[in-house]
């Protein structure tokens, strides 16, 4: 693991914790029938998000998943709006109505999550055409799910991308399933990272549980898009701890799996290494999770106490008007 100094430990130890407690808190308003619809959650996938939104600048772009919640928070969301949002509050992100499956941010250049498997691979590689039209040094990062790579969509872009040169690194969030079908059922091929090399694009895979390991690798891969190089597939093996959505009781899953990947938690790992390396103490560490755990509770207040959207908000912010009669 690199040296890292203090500054940038905590800026990682807390947008991991972030992560964790707001998906948490997720679960429990769900629960409690505060939150309502489907929410798929992001709890052990921290890492990834954390690690890859550390490698570019804020004037990039990101595409995300149904499991977006990381990514938001990763790229620099607000914690009270992105409540809200997922509350359906005109005080959120996107009004109150983009919710948990909808999240998109613009102003932070999250150009969004998307309820389509898959979906968000061919906008990410229409702004990365955008970029190179423009002529710009942004680049995008695309998350997707090991489930997304079996999608003619996925083949359609990579192939455009890799044609075309364009400045996308694609991150599939390899976590083992897609709902509750196993990657060794559902491809044809185990190492993910082959499915590049029709593309002539470069393919790695990254342990998903390290938020350095995952930094370095798209810190090397954005770089190469940047100056041009064209994209590249980035494949972090990761693991989600909460079921595909909460209807989802898991008996696909066995204990023993889900404990040996709860014992590399990446929040878990990265704090103890931090210490280990005098980077952080313990009560450093400990004062961060309380910091967050606040912050949650403030987001939370303000999310629940914010008003619902008006009516005719019904009838703004839509691409179509019908004509009047």
């Amino acid at each position: 693991m690199n040296r890292i100094d203090k500054k940038e430990a905590k800026h990682l130890l807390k947008q991991m914790m972030q992560i964790r407690q707001f998906e948490d808190a997720i679960m429990d308003l769900m629960a409690r029938n505060i939150a309502e619809g489907g929410s798929h959650l992001y709890a052990g996938e921290e890492a990834c998000a954390v690690g890859a939104m550390a490698a570019i600048r804020p004037d990039d772009y990101i595409t995300s998943t149904h499991r977006g919640h990381g990514h938001a928070i990763a790229k620099g969301g607000s914690l009270p709006e992105l409540m809200a949002e997922i509350l359906g509050k005109e005080t959120g992100v996107c009004k109150g109505k983009g919710g948990s499956l909808h999240l998109a941010d613009v102003s932070k250049g999250n150009l969004g999550a998307n309820g389509i498997v898959g979906g968000s691979i061919g906008i990410a590689a229409g702004a990365g055409l955008s970029i190179q039209l423009r002529g710009t040094d942004q680049i995008v990062l695309c998350f997707f799910g090991d489930g997304a790579t079996n999608t003619g969509l996925f083949h359609e872009s990579l192939n455009m991308a890799g044609k075309w040169k364009l400045p996308v690194v694609f991150i599939c969030e390899n976590n083992l399933y897609g709902m509750s079908v196993s990657v060794e059922r559902a491809c044809a091929i185990k190492d993910l990272t082959k499915k590049a090399v029709p593309y002539n694009m470069p393919a790695e895979c990254c342990n998903g549980m390290d938020v350095l390991a995952v930094k370095d690798m798209v810190t090397k891969y954005a770089a190469k898009a940047r100056t041009g190089e064209g994209p590249a597939l980035i494949v972090c093996d990761t693991y989600r701890y909460y079921g595909h959505s909460r209807s989802d009781p898991r008996v696909y899953r066995t204990k023993e799996e889900e404990k040996s990947w709860r014992d590399r938690d990446c929040i878990i790992t990265f704090g103890r290494k931090m210490q280990e390396q005098n980077i952080l103490t313990e009560k450093e560490v400990t004062d961060l999770e309380k910091e967050v755990t606040a912050e949650l509770e403030a987001a939370i207040d303000f999310a629940i106490k914010s008003p619902d959207p008006k009516p005719e908000e019904l009838y703004k912010d839509v691409y179509f008007e019908s004509p009047s009669s």
